[in-house]
């Protein structure tokens, strides 16, 4: 009989702790980035996976069947916002049939909520690539704008989560708190890349260069979304030559040869980079991921 009742116990013991792990927020984000933020601020509450893994474009991650499973069983999906996504997940949130998450609905928090974006477009015309109509949306490139991120990120949690809010004010602080001392030290070693130019391949480093000092010249696409042609190589490659631009950025998800090519006929040099968290082994977080590209930069820059 004793046997029995420890059995008894034991396996209420576990359906106990089955049950809190059932009980967890479950949140799907569409960037590696947005799931560190999340992890940091939700803390024990949250289960937390990540649509992208860092080495896609985020205008096109490619669509999976798993992706409309995962999302059907979300409480909260955190996007970037700024139509970052608009390839991709407005379908997945159709196919998911799960009413929370919906634009508009309670579990959908854009975390571009608090940042004001640059490069907005005066007017929408497809002749011009492929636009985005409320303006860049590669805010997570800049560490300062990531603040703003991680506010909505804690935001939504807490809207949607009210018996939880001073948990993750409290772990929100805590992540600031590393984030401001990181970008403390990113702001004074980034003093010998001030006034660099370069070509990047997408205009997708322009919030990176304005917080640290550098100057985007031009990009290997003739505008966003439109492939290059050899006119424009040409003129491109001739600029650089006048102006002695000396780097060329290549994001890890574009073909790396043309880059090779722009920088070959210019003296200019290489750099591969990640635009978002998870892009390389070094980059399995937020804080790691901006290390790494501003010390990557700095490297080039500097002949290391």
């Amino acid at each position: 009989m004793k046997r029995l009742m420890l059995a008894l116990l034991s396996a209420l013991l576990l359906a106990s702790g089955d049950a809190g792990a059932a009980q967890k927020i479950k949140v799907v984000t569409t960037i590696p980035d947005l799931a560190d933020m999340t992890r940091q601020i939700g803390g024990d509450l949250v289960e937390v996976s990540s649509l992208a893994t860092g080495v896609e474009d985020i205008h096109a991650v490619p669509m999976k069947p798993s992706f409309a499973t995962l999302l059907n069983q979300a409480d909260l999906v955190m996007l970037i916002g700024l139509e970052a996504e608009h390839a991709f997940l407005p379908a997945l949130l159709e196919a998911a049939r799960n009413p929370k998450i919906l634009r508009d609905g309670p579990g959908y928090i854009d975390t571009s909520v608090y940042v004001t974006p640059i490069e907005v477009p005066t007017r929408i015309d497809r002749a011009l690539g492929d636009q985005h109509p409320m303006g860049n949306p590669h805010i997570n490139l800049d560490p300062v704008l990531a603040k703003d991120m991680a506010r909505a990120v804690a935001d939504g949690l807490s809207r949607n989560y009210p018996e939880h809010e001073a948990v993750f004010k409290k772990n929100l602080d805590m992540f600031l708190a590393k984030l401001d001392a990181a970008i403390a030290r990113w702001e004074k070693e980034a003093a010998p890349l001030h006034g660099t130019k370069f070509v990047s391949y997408h205009p997708d480093l322009v919030y990176f260069a304005e917080r640290f000092g550098m100057e985007p010249f031009g990009t290997i696409e003739i505008r966003a979304g439109i492939d290059p042609t050899p006119r424009h190589i040409e003129e491109l490659e001739s600029r650089m030559r006048a102006e002695k631009v000396p780097i060329v950025i290549r994001e890890l998800h574009y073909p790396v040869r043309l880059a090779e090519t722009v920088a070959q006929a210019t003296g200019a040099k290489v750099v591969d980079l990640p635009t978002m968290a998870g892009g390389m082994p070094e980059t399995k977080d937020y804080i790691s991921f901006i290390d790494y590209n501003l010390h990557t930069m700095l490297r080039a820059v500097q002949g290391g």
